[in-house]
Parts: C-alpha cells; sequence; structure tokens
C-alpha cells in the first residue's frame, strides 16, 4: 500500500537525509510513500487556544488531502500537531465548524483521516517480526537507548501513541533491526529543545542529564524520531544520537552508496 506523507519542513530542509533514508526503507518495506502535493508547515507547535483557527488550517489542509484515510509522518513534532489537530476536528464542533467555514470553497473535513506515525506502520503494518526477517546487516552488538522525548507520547488520551510512562516501541525497533535496547530513566524526559534559543543553559543542562543516564546504562548511542531532540542532544556531545531512519536503512543494507 502507498501511504500519503508529510515531510515536514526539517525533513525537507537540514533533514534531508533522514528523509530520504525513511523514503527509501519504506519502499524496500513495501509501504512506498506519497508526498502530499503543495503541503505546508503544519505550525510546528500544537495551538493550546480554542479560538486560534488560522494556524490549524495548513494541519486541515494536509489531512484533508491524504488518499486512502491515511497520513504518515516521520517527525514527531509533525505527528503530534496533526493528531491534535485531527482529534480538534473530530470532537469539537465549534473549532470544526470554524474551520470549514476558512475551508468554504473546499469539501467540509470532519476529522476522518488516520494520522500515523512511521513507527505506527513498522509496528502496525507491517509489524516488527517481519522487518527482522528483512534485515541484512543486523546490528548486532550494539547497544542503543531510545530517546522519546515529549512529542510522540503526551498528552497519551489523544495521541495513543505508547504508554507515556513506560514506552517501548523504540527498543522493540532496536530489537527488531538486531541491537540491544538499552532502557534508562530520562528516555522519555524533555530534553530543553523548545528553549535552546531563549535559554540555551536550561536546554544543554536538560540534554546532558539525558546522556548522562544513558550513558551510565551502557548506552553506546540514542535513536530518536525527533529532529528538534536529536539537534539539541548532539549538540551536548558526550553521545553520538541518530535518527532511527538512518539506522533503520542502515540494517536494510541500504545505505552503502547511496545517501
Amino acid at each position: 500500500m502507498t501511504y500519503s506523507y508529510f515531510p515536514g519542513c526539517t525533513l525537507k530542509t537540514k533533514g534531508k537525509v533522514l528523509d530520504h533514508w525513511g523514503r527509501l526503507s519504506a519502499q524496500a518495506l513495501g509501504f512506498p510513500l506519497e508526498e502530499l502535493p503543495e503541503w505546508q508547515c503544519c505550525g510546528g507547535v500544537y495551538p493550546m487556544a480554542k479560538d486560534e483557527i488560522a494556524t490549524r488550517l495548513s494541519s486541515v489542509r494536509a489531512l484533508s488531502n491524504a488518499k486512502d484515510g491515511k497520513l504518515v509522518t516521520l517527525c514527531s513534532a509533525c505527528y503530534h500537531v496533526l493528531k491534535r489537530v485531527n482529534n480538534d476536528i473530530r470532537t469539537d464542533e465549534t473549532i470544526r465548524d470554524r474551520v470549514n467555514r476558512y475551508r468554504a470553497d473546499e469539501a467540509p473535513y470532519i476529522g476522518d483521516t488516520e494520522v500515523l506515525h512511521y513507527l505506527e506502520v513498522l509496528r502496525d503494518e507491517v509489524s516488527f517480526s517481519e522487518l527482522s526477517k528483512k534485515v541484512v546487516k543486523p546490528l548486532t552488538g550494539r547497544k542503543i537507548g531510545a530517546y522519546y522525548g515529549c512529542l510522540l507520547l503526551r498528552p497519551s488520551k489523544e495521541l495513543q501513541f505508547d504508554d507515556p510512562e513506560n514506552p517501548h516501541i523504540l527498543e522493540d525497533f532496536i530489537r527488531a533491526i538486531g541491537a540491544e535496547p538499552v532502557v534508562y530513566g530520562q528516555r522519555n524526559e524533555c530534553c530543553g529543545g523548545y528553549v535552546t534559543v531563549e535559554n540555551p543553559g536550561y536546554a544543554k543542562s536538560r540534554a546532558e542529564l539525558i546522556l548522562d543516564n544513558a550513558v551510565s546504562q551502557g548506552a553506546e548511542c540514542l535513536i530518536t524520531a525527533c529532529p528538534l531532540c536529536m539537534y539539541n542532544l548532539n549538540k551536548a556531545g558526550s553521545l553520538p544520537v541518530y535518527y532511527f531512519t538512518e539506522l533503520l536503512a542502515e540494517a536494510l543494507g541500504l545505505k552503502e552508496g547511496d545517501a
């Protein structure tokens, strides 16, 4: 099945190679990604105010243009915004009516698209057991810590991505590509990425706390599904931090001579 795909701004600019590995891997695993035409930024941050309609519109345009009722994204920030806006449209009549008035020349959108993170496709559509069968270069012996951050897990009632206190989807992914997951206490705590510009000292201290905790439990590197988290953690510098698509492509034998 081909999935409609929302890459988001970072994966079309600074993170192009992460997008590239994700697309190659999806093709190899049998779920090609078809980028939405003329998509716009999701907004980057979910608008908390109920009367803030304009900043929801770009997400609604993407959601309404998805084919076959499913929209996949690789970025946890895009996933967070798209899924929460979709929930607003589905459950809040006032927001839904106001959004559709803005979209008067288009068919009304009622929130019926399913927003999927790429990891959910691997887990629920492909299955990690099938993924492990496709691995040609298993990452045997590598001790990898999963870093979830905030945006994939909370608010858990809306996102329903994984257990917010004891998630395991990334650990399951790590096992599927042949490596050993390292569980550590700070894996689902905030890295401070959103305050990197205004308070770099605090962001650095948060990132160092996470990295030090991972090292103390034996991690040799971390993986994440958030470009902002990857940037902030790599800037702190005590452990290499990879995007999960990079290691996926490596395990599938797709990286050599390509990226």
